[in-house]
């Protein structure tokens, strides 16, 4: 687990190198002059689920509540969560698992918002388990004694995986995992390097579309309608700016109600911030993007985390969600 506090603080500086415009580690983002909106910083992952906030700035939901909005792409949730506490972003985008985890360590974190949650179906999620076509792996009750690809270790796609496995009677602490990156994933499954991989879109249908064949919907598995990801700040930025916060909170829960409601446009948008292509698009299976979040479900997601041994003790997550 030290290791990867500190990879945390690496990461942190390499995304940064580039620049974050207007903050450094110890000098947050100024007040804005009085009449002007008010500047932030959100650091977001360049992956489907983050649609939403692009929409909302696009439509002018952040704008019209006086907000400018910049949008900060980093690897993932390894180097937004210290760039938060840093005051070198004010808000961030990052699955509960890895909160649940900073939170356990004493991280001072506060969740605002929903994220982004599966859809609750099975087989006909944006999440799953694939394995190779003629594989003998029929469920995932098969996967023990197996090795599983997942893009990051002892976070949200091992546990999740180990729900599915427990769920279908297999042995979850049987299976073994290793990290691969999500793009890299489909072609070490076709070279046999892995028996099973565990993405998200675009991944999941490019796996599929590529000759995989998939024997269970993670997310589904480990709670109903699953809370995947959430919008977070610092406790000290929240406490010193409740009503930005709140305008923030208000259209995030524009943007998000938006998206549910327009598919078609979640398609189109993610060309301007991913790789998708439009055809790819049109075959995605979306996310669920509710107002509310799922406290049970991350009650259960910090319940699994600490069966399975990467929390020492659950969190309190009223201390953590709004």
């Amino acid at each position: 687990m030290r290791r990867a506090f500190a990879a945390l603080l690496t990461a942190t500086a390499l995304v940064f190198a580039a620049g974050c415009g207007g903050a450094t580690a110890n000098k947050p983002a100024a007040k804005p002059p009085a009449g002007q909106p008010d500047k932030v910083n959100a650091g977001v992952i360049a992956i489907v689920d983050v649609a939403p906030i692009y929409l909302g700035k696009q439509k002018g939901f952040f704008a019209k509540r006086n907000i400018e909005l910049n949008l900060t792409t980093a690897q993932g949730g390894a180097a937004i969560v210290p760039a938060v506490t840093s005051g070198q972003l004010q808000v961030g985008f990052s699955n509960v698992t890895s909160l649940l985890l900073a939170t356990s360590k004493g991280v001072p974190l506060k969740v605002i918002c929903n994220g982004t949650a599966s859809t609750g179906e099975n087989g006909k999620d944006y999440s799953g388990i694939i394995v190779k076509a003629d594989s003998p792996i029929k469920t995932a009750a098969d996967l023990a004694g197996k090795t599983v690809a997942v893009n990051t270790l002892k976070n949200i796609g091992d546990t999740t995986v180990r729900a599915s496995v427990r769920k279908a009677g297999g042995d979850p602490k049987a299976v073994k995992f290793v990290e691969l990156a999500f793009p890299d994933m489909p072609a070490a499954l076709q070279a046999g390097r892995v028996n099973a991989i565990w993405v998200v879109e675009p991944f999941v249908t490019a796996a599929t579309s590529g000759g995989g064949r998939l024997i269970a919907s993670n997310f589904v598995d480990a709670a109903p309608n699953l809370t995947v990801a959430t919008y977070f700040t610092s406790t000290q930025f929240a406490s010193t700016n409740p009503d930005l916060v709140k305008r923030f909170t208000e259209a995030m829960t524009e943007s998000n109600a938006y998206a549910d409601a327009h598919p078609d446009a979640v398609r189109q948008i993610l060309s301007t911030y991913t790789k998708i292509t439009p055809d790819v698009a049109a075959k995605l299976i979306l996310p669920r993007w509710p107002k509310d979040i799922n406290r049970e479900s991350v009650q259960t997601m910090a319940d699994l985390a600490k069966g399975d041994g990467l929390l020492e003790k659950a969190p309190d997550i009223n201390a953590l969600l709004p």
